[in-house]
């Protein structure tokens, strides 16, 4: 929603000079320390506000000029409603960006990333936000991400870190893995916009997978409080499916492969079986095949490794694959299932391999077809499939008589002809002692079946999968573990923590496909804490998402040798109150917080389950209709528009430029007529003559209640995040004060100052620097920004009320007097319960009413 200033004829130089205003607060902010939170002894209720920390790029940019103005707005009204505040800030100052801009000029990544922290920091003052300066970090600090490396280990006691050979995401580019959530859907890497590709490589996990109903049905707890969109991506996700587990042998393996399904009912149309090609399993089937087998196979999976899963799940492409030359046994039916490795199954799915029943699945059907395998319908959709369970009845030997005899209807539906598959519910055929039941029942029966052989039983799949940690580059923690001589992998004594990086001078950072750290030889040769023979550190370095999945209990006791953070101050800050940041991190960054949180509960270290109980997602700042960019050159520059038009001005003309959740051309961002309602608002507080003493109740009413709304209805407002409507109601206020000022009693109305004093309190929402000049200008002592919001005084809320008038048949029955912001059907109701207007209606009957309210009610009778 857009809205338009009102008309402004102030002109900023008319006294009014933003940038002296802003100079002279930020120097007694940053001397004073006004926003600390308080400790010990303070007794005022708390809350916790966190932006998503920022990485250090360059200089701040207009989407830190959105964030962190929300942030500040939310922890600034809190304080103001008198509560104890935590708004800190800190830096995500590992990772690939500072490593690359490293390696192009030549630096070394901690001099770039410092240097632009120190920018970044310098930025922030000058925009005037209430972090409380006490309480910064940088994930890059030793201090820091020794608790990273803490955390692994004991991840590791656990048994939820852990090491394994797999197929990963390779970034061809910055030549690291990838987690499957860092690749977009398109199939290239968030980072470099390079085509994943698929590489062998023994990496670090965390088992994340372990956590994934928990992190799935604790969503429940944040309905209503997280956007429905944020849940709705976590859920899709982690994507749970319920079905049951197979078991099916192939033949001359000793071991039974198992298959999920989330249809075990349809296990009687099983015509194939299907294995992932780049799966452990189909290397281990084709090594015993003859050599043309193997060849065809080889050739095969060469292909599969530059596809993208994208591609590969994409549902309009034609269907490859390649016969291993085994057979799986059907567990249920004792049929031989030829063994197809096809790369429209993912190695990293359930188990790697699918019963394929084509009757009944599009991607089997098509595969099928492709390939003239068989097709076998057990599900028909044709029957009804509500009410009772109908009765089977049996041949002479015993077998179900299907109860549809010969109906040469059903040829029309032959997925093998048609090329559809069935994939609505129906009734079971052909499948034994399934037949005639529903979907439901058969699912439940087959599973007991199963169960009872030993050949399987219920189960659940998810989408999710493991986290993959481990990075192949140098500008991040690293990995705290040793490699020894005879094989085994064993944590670096704790005490020996925080295990630093070395210094990267000498270092060739150019990626290249191993850790640069594995070059570093003083650093990776250690020796093994167990028997004192040399071994090698692991030279990975962590995702750095790892970084930020807890840094928000870090700031309860920054700095701290001791301890990652205290659990007591946890227990009184935490969970984080409201958490304000971008969409984008939907699914990375809050899924793995939420893991780690639950881990630490586990541990007993925290006593909630969920990390942000509240969460504020802005939208992007535009230009034109696009993404700002710097190589498109559609960038507009942050220090730029301070020095153009002042901090206060931008974050009034960004609060004003629309809803929190929206995108925001900047085109549409007037900085100049922000810059214009300051000055005016600036003006009114200089003009006020009454003293701090003067009783208001002897002020303009009109102006008084103006204001009183305004105090009444902001809170809800700003809880709402509706701040670009506050914005609204603040120049209505400072328009309706200035008219006061301007005739009738003028500066000496007591509802001048009234009206003053209370923009400047809403006000230093959004232009603190204003807000704290208009305070001081009104006779009061700084802060205004700890001043207690004043309540609304309610006998000022009662609306003024009007004549409103009764027509029937058009003829004038009643006048009424009623409130002005009467609703319209409340109007009608007043009307008709009218004594004057029940005499005149009498018997007749009410055909048509026209409401216009507050004015006017129309009847039309016969």
């Amino acid at each position: 929603m857009s809205q338009t200033a009102p008309s402004d004829t102030t002109a900023p130089g008319d006294g009014f000079d933003a940038h002296a205003i802003e100079q002279k607060w930020q120097k007694r902010w940053e001397t004073a320390d006004p926003f600390r939170a308080g400790g010990e002894g303070d007794t005022r209720p708390r809350k916790y506000v966190l932006a998503m920390f920022p990485y250090p790029s360059g200089d701040l940019h207009m989407g830190h000029a959105e964030n962190y103005l929300y942030s500040d707005i939310v922890a600034r009204f809190w304080r103001h409603r008198g509560y104890n505040v935590l708004n800190p800030i800190g830096w995500d100052s590992f990772g690939l960006p500072a490593e690359n801009a490293a390696i192009k000029r030549g630096a070394d990544p901690r001099e770039w990333t410092y240097d632009n922290i120190a920018q970044q920091k310098a930025g922030f003052r000058s925009y005037g936000v209430s972090f409380d300066w006490n309480r910064v970090l940088h994930t890059s600090d030793p201090d820091y991400y020794q608790w990273n490396q803490w955390l692994f280990q004991k991840l590791h006691e656990r048994g939820l870190a852990y090491r394994k050979d797999a197929s990963v995401n390779w970034d061809p580019v910055d030549q690291t893995v990838l987690a499957n959530e860092q690749v977009l859907p398109d199939g290239t890497s968030e980072r470099s916009g390079a085509v994943v590709v698929k590489k062998k490589l023994e990496q670090w996990y965390f088992k994340i997978t372990d956590y994934a109903d928990r992190l799935l049905d604790d969503l429940n707890q944040l309905e209503g409080f997280w956007p429905q969109k944020v849940i709705r991506m976590q859920r899709n996700w982690i994507g749970r499916s319920v079905g049951a587990d197979i078991e099916f042998e192939i033949e001359g393996r000793d071991e039974r492969v198992t298959v999920f399904s989330t249809r075990p009912d349809t296990l009687h149309g099983a015509t194939f079986f299907v294995v992932a090609p780049d799966s452990d399993l189909a290397a281990e089937l084709v090594a015993g095949a003859d050599a043309e087998v193997q060849a065809r196979f080889a050739a095969y999976l060469d292909k599969v490794q530059k596809q993208t899963d994208i591609e590969r799940q994409s549902t309009d492409r034609p269907k490859t694959g390649v016969f291993l030359g085994r057979h799986a046994i059907n567990p249920i039916n004792g049929e031989r299932l030829p063994v197809w490795a096809a790369d429209y199954v993912l190695a990293d799915y359930g188990h790697g391999a699918v019963m394929a029943v084509p009757a009944h699945d599009q991607r089997d059907l098509d595969f099928a077809r492709a390939f003239d395998l068989p097709v076998k319908v057990v599900v028909d959709t044709t029957a009804p499939i509500t009410g009772a369970i109908p009765v089977i009845e049996l041949d002479e030997d015993g077998v179900p008589i299907d109860p549809r005899g010969d109906d040469p209807a059903l040829d029309d539906l032959d997925p093998a002809k048609t090329g559809v598959a069935l994939t609505d519910d129906g009734r079971m055929i052909n499948s034994g002692s399934l037949d005639g039941l529903s979907k439901r029942h058969a699912i439940a029966r087959i599973t007991e079946e199963l169960k009872a052989k030993g050949l399987g039983g219920a189960a659940k799949s998810y989408r999710l999968r493991d986290w993959l940690i481990s990075r192949q580059r140098f500008w991040g923690t690293p990995i705290p573990m040793i490699h020894t001589e005879d094989g085994r992998i064993v944590p670096v004594p704790e005490d020996q923590l925080p295990l630093t990086l070395p210094d990267a001078q000498g270092l060739d950072l150019k990626p290249k496909g191993t850790s640069p750290l594995g070059a570093a030889t003083d650093w990776i040769t250690t020796t093994d804490p167990e028997t004192g023979q040399p071994a090698r550190r692991d030279p990975d370095t962590m995702d750095t998402f790892v970084d930020s999945s807890w840094y928000f209990l870090r700031f309860l006791s920054p700095g701290d040798p001791s301890e990652a953070f205290s659990p007591a101050e946890a227990r009184k800050w935490a969970p984080v109150d409201f958490y304000i940041g971008g969409v984008e991190h939907a699914i990375l960054h809050l899924l793995y917080a939420r893991f780690i949180t639950k881990v630490l509960y586990d541990m007993g270290m925290v006593d909630f389950t969920e990390p942000f109980s509240s969460l504020i997602n802005q939208g992007m700042i535009i230009l034109g209709g696009a993404k700002m960019s710097k190589s498109k050159g559609n960038l507009v520059v942050f220090q730029d528009e301070l020095d153009a038009h002042g901090a206060d001005a931008l974050r009034v003309a960004l609060a004003f430029a629309g809803p929190v959740e929206d995108d925001k051309d900047w085109n549409d961002v007037s900085t100049t007529g922000a810059q214009k309602f300051l000055a005016r608002a600036w003006r009114v507080a200089k003009d006020v003559t009454s003293e701090t003493d003067v009783v208001w109740k002897d002020g303009d009413p009109a102006l008084r209640r103006v204001t009183h709304r305004l105090l009444a209805d902001a809170p809800t407002l700003v809880e709402q995040t509706k701040f670009n409507v506050v914005v609204a109601r603040l120049m209505e206020l400072v328009n309706a004060t200035r008219k006061v000022i301007d005739t009738g009693a003028g500066p000496e109305d007591p509802a001048v100052r009234e009206a003053a004093e209370a923009t400047a309190m809403i006000l230093d929402l959004f232009a603190p620097h204003t807000a704290e000049e208009m305070w001081e200008m009104l006779g009061y002592e700084p802060f205004v920004g700890l001043a207690t919001w004043r309540a609304a005084d309610p006998t000022l809320l009662v609306d003024e009320s009007v004549t409103a008038v009764v027509q029937i048949d058009g003829k004038l029955r009643a006048k009424i007097d009623v409130a002005a912001r009467i609703e319209s059907d409340e109007l009608e109701r007043l009307a008709r319960a009218d004594e004057r207007v029940q005499r005149a209606l009498g018997d007749r009957e009410i055909v048509k009413v026209i409401v216009r309210a507050p004015k006017i009610v129309s009847f039309s009778t016969r």
